[in-house]
């Protein structure tokens, strides 16, 4: 198989999808390895260093579009990426289509076979590709937030020290959701020195976080009166809910927000599928935040990409092995023998063939079983 990976186009994102051990295993297992010029630059690795692991570099991305069969990203495609896929080519990347119903649309009417990272779900519910980025986006989140309070940034906060000092109060941070991204950033925030509350709607789990960080935390179910105190006494407010393919649900509202003290911080780690938190709108590095009644709003939809040595790493040791079993078995064989990589199947033969998908872009659903 003719596998391609392209330069990611998102504004500062500087992760790629393939690394070099994943070039050598390609090629030594006979595939072909096609690498847009400097894709790899932003994570540290050289074209040189690919060439050496045997992949062909090309200048330009429409090159790689025009040859590969199975195209490897990090980030859902641009507009611009959608023109240049061919019917039947393989698209493997993290996709978010709830959050972007003309990617969506664009790779239906393509009819690209598109494999989400965020929804291959393995039989326990686990979510193999995108647990590396909600861990690292959990831990960022905590350090953004706590760079914004300071009164250092242009767009600095209250100027407030989590961790706070011997006679001063610690600073409050209330994270939504106890899942791995919210795991991972309560672990920062509690290593801060913050006050930290987590609320969620599985009781066993916050049975299970009660148990790991005992009373260095306060766990709360989730329900709207528990929310409304929690967000009105936060320093820093951190998003983290998900529904596996589908649009998370908005549990903050702005009367919420406006209850919280000028100079609060929000995160909406969520923002990738639509964030849960009435104020949140998608930025970018460029431009991360923005203000909504004097509180500050970080929702930018790539976190991880500012760390990308991190980031890539991470990711490619969680996403080759898929992505090396399809150019081994062809795509349909690979999802016919993997029921997770099967459950990340979002796109195939004009049809999304993930039903939260559809059902929240309000477009036609045909399983994959069916269409096999």
């Amino acid at each position: 198989m003719i596998v391609g990976c392209p330069k990611e186009v998102k504004i500062n994102e500087n992760r790629v999808a393939l690394v070099i051990a994943g070039v050598r295993a390609l090629v030594e297992a006979g595939h072909s390895v096609i690498i847009e010029k400097d894709a790899g630059f932003g994570s540290g690795i050289s074209n040189e260093e690919y060439k050496i692991a045997g992949a062909k570099i090309v200048p330009t991305n429409k090159e790689v579009f025009k040859n590969a069969e199975l195209i490897m990203k990090v980030k859902e495609p641009s507009e611009d990426e959608i023109d240049l896929f061919q019917k039947n080519q393989i698209l493997y990347t993290f996709l978010h289509l709830v959050a972007a119903p003309k990617i969506a649309k664009g790779l239906k009417k393509k009819k690209v076979r598109a494999i989400a990272y965020e929804t291959i779900e393995l039989p326990d519910g686990r979510l193999p590709v995108l647990t590396p980025m909600s861990e690292i986006a959990g831990r960022m989140a905590t350090h953004v937030g706590a760079y914004l309070l300071q009164k250092e940034p242009k767009e600095g906060g209250k100027g407030l020290l989590l961790g706070g000092v011997p006679g001063v109060k610690k600073g409050k941070v209330t994270v939504l959701g106890g899942g791995v991204a919210g795991t991972n950033a309560a672990k920062i925030a509690i290593g801060l020195g913050a006050n930290v509350t987590i609320l969620d709607v599985n009781a066993k789990r916050l049975e299970y976080l009660d148990d790991i960080f005992g009373n260095r935390i306060t766990t709360l179910r989730s329900n709207i009166t528990n929310i409304e105190e929690s967000v009105a006494t936060s320093d820093l407010l951190i998003g983290t809910v998900l529904i596996t393919g589908g649009t998370a649900p908005r549990l903050v509202t702005r009367k919420m927000i406006e209850t919280m003290e000028e100079g609060s911080v929000v995160i909406d780690v969520s923002v990738d599928q639509g964030g849960c938190i009435e104020t949140t709108k998608p930025t970018t590095h460029d431009k991360p935040t923005y203000r909504v009644n004097g509180v500050i709003h970080y929702a930018v939809t790539n976190i991880p990409g500012a760390v990308p040595h991190t980031a890539t790493y991470a990711l490619t040791n969680a996403s080759f092995p898929y992505a090396f079993k399809i150019a081994q078995l062809g795509f349909d064989e690979a999802i016919k023998t993997d029921p997770a990589l099967k459950k990340g199947v979002n796109v195939y033969n004009g049809f999304i063939t993930c039903e939260r998908v559809a059902r929240d872009l309000n477009l036609s659903y045909k399983s994959v079983t069916d269409i096999l």
